[in-house]
Order: structure tokens, then sequence, then C-alpha cells
């Protein structure tokens, strides 16, 4: 049970505070660019880095080299997003579950940027838990199938959404909004901002691509 969290150069204030992951010996860190020197401001060692750096001061480069050990720097220009290196990174620790966090807030092309890769990464590894978090807001995908929907203190708000294809047969549970067999129509935002009531709810659907956001106020 391997947690790998990748924590990108977005807005310091929209990370998430990660010290419940600090008591586990199983997780992986992976700064991407700026996300190694918030990962060390959170007292963490990143087991390895990768980006082109362009976005540290001399001083945090200095830093980030004197304290890990496995650092793998580009070139400014290339193909892939410094989110994406990481993310290939990230796999090759056979993986239960990827945490992307440094993804949103600020500018919305890099936030869009990651969603794609997560969806990219997330149904060619169906086996992989993933999600995007920071501090308000969890967001992960949903292929079809029947999925438990647990309380959540952090995060009081569900919404669901459609992703790049309708959702069909969608069936809710241990909400405040149930839902029998419905369908989930691209652009619709009919599905947003349901709630959990009970102990454990589910969400199942046949067909489709679910965009589940878990949110709080």
């Amino acid at each position: 049970m391997t947690t790998v969290i990748i924590c990108s150069g977005g807005p310091k204030q929209d990370l998430p505070p990660l010290e419940k992951y600090h008591r586990s010996n199983d997780v992986i860190y992976i700064g991407a660019d700026k996300g190694s020197i918030y990962l060390l401001e959170q007292g963490i060692i990143p087991d390895e880095i990768v980006g082109d750096f362009d976005s540290l001061s001399n001083e945090e480069w200095l830093k980030v080299t004197n304290l890990v050990n496995k650092i793998e720097r580009v070139q400014a220009e290339k193909d892939d997003t410094d989110t994406d290196l990481a993310l290939e990174k990230a796999l090759l620790y056979k993986p239960t579950e990827i945490i992307l966090t440094g993804v949103t807030g600020g500018r919305l092309d890099h936030f869009e940027s990651a969603l794609r890769s997560m969806y990219r990464v997330q149904s060619k590894n169906l086996h992989i838990r993933m999600k995007i978090l920071n501090d308000k807001n969890e967001i992960q995908f949903l292929f079809p199938g029947k999925y438990p929907l647990h309380p959540d203190d952090r995060f009081q708000y569900l919404s669901f959404f459609a992703y790049e294809q309708n959702v069909k047969d969608v069936t809710l549970r241990g909400v405040k909004y149930e839902t029998t067999n419905e369908l989930i129509e691209l652009g619709t935002s009919r599905f947003t901002s349901n709630e959990l009531n009970s102990i454990e709810g589910y969400i199942s659907f046949s067909s489709g691509i679910c965009l589940v956001i878990r949110s709080s106020d």
C-alpha cells in the first residue's frame, strides 16, 4: 500500500497540510519544481524532485540540492510539464494511490493541464486511486462501477459532473438528493452541491466518466 504525493508549484496558500501522511512509512514524496521547496517548508524532505527549477532562487536551489538525493533537472523548453514528469516517476513506485497537490489556484491553464494529465494516467491505471487535493477540495475521476462515499469532515459538499461523455444510470444513496438510474449530461450543473446524510453512501453508474469534486465552504 504505497501512496505517492506529488507537490507542484501552484500558489502555496492552496496547499493542504500533509502532517497526517508523515506517520506512514509507505508514503513517497515527489517535488515538481517549486513544489520541492513547499515540501521542505512543511518539514518533508522529498524522495526525489524533478523540473526545470526556473522558479527557484539561487538560494532555494542550493537548499534543495543539499537536502535531496535524487534530482532530475530538465530544460525549460520541453514537451511535458513538470507535473507530467513527476507522474511518470510516481508510476515507477507501483503505488496504490497518487495524490496531486500544488496544481490548483493561480494559472488556470496549469490546473487544466494537471486535470487532463490525471485523467490520462487514471484511465490507463484503474487500479490506482488518484486525486487532486488542496486545502478546500478533493477531485477525482470515477469509471463505471459502484463506489462508496464516506463522510469527511473536511469536505461537506459532493458534486458530480460528466467528463467527455454522458454518465448513465447514476444511482446515489446515502445523500441528501438521491437518484436512481439518472443521466448526468455533458454541460449540466444539476448534480452540484449534494451532501452525505448517512454513515456511508454510494454512487454507481453503468457507463461514462464521472468527475467528482468534494468541497468545503
